[in-house]
């Protein structure tokens, strides 16, 4: 009996990576072997950035915090840590657009702290 292949399937999986590939540069875009090395890769990559675009947010709104909490004359650690004490219950992300965008309303959570 003659060897069966699917080679429909086979196609259209080899299709689908290149299509995954498409923009790199080379033939990490047009060769299979090395656009599936290349987009195994590039996946990893996305799955672990994903991952730390969070501790960079958190990092950022920290330093923003920071530079908010200084011009009342307090640090960033002393600040949360009386925000914790009056039970205030804002998170990073909130306190850095208010030091941000509304320097008003942050001085009256400072004020409020202090």
């Amino acid at each position: 009996m003659p060897r069966s292949v699917n080679s429909v399937a086979s196609k259209a999986r080899r299709k689908k990576v290149l299509n995954q590939t498409k923009g790199y540069f080379g033939r990490k875009k047009n060769v299979y072997t090395v656009a599936k090395n290349q987009l195994e890769k590039g996946l990893g990559y996305a799955y672990r950035d994903r991952k730390a675009k969070k501790r960079s947010f958190r990092s950022l709104w920290i330093v923003r915090i920071n530079a908010g909490v200084r011009e009342y004359g307090m640090s960033y650690s002393v600040f949360m840590d009386k925000l914790i004490k009056n039970n205030i219950q804002i998170n990073r992300k909130v306190l850095a657009d208010l030091a941000l965008n509304k320097p008003d309303a942050f001085k009256a959570i400072v004020d409020q702290v202090k």
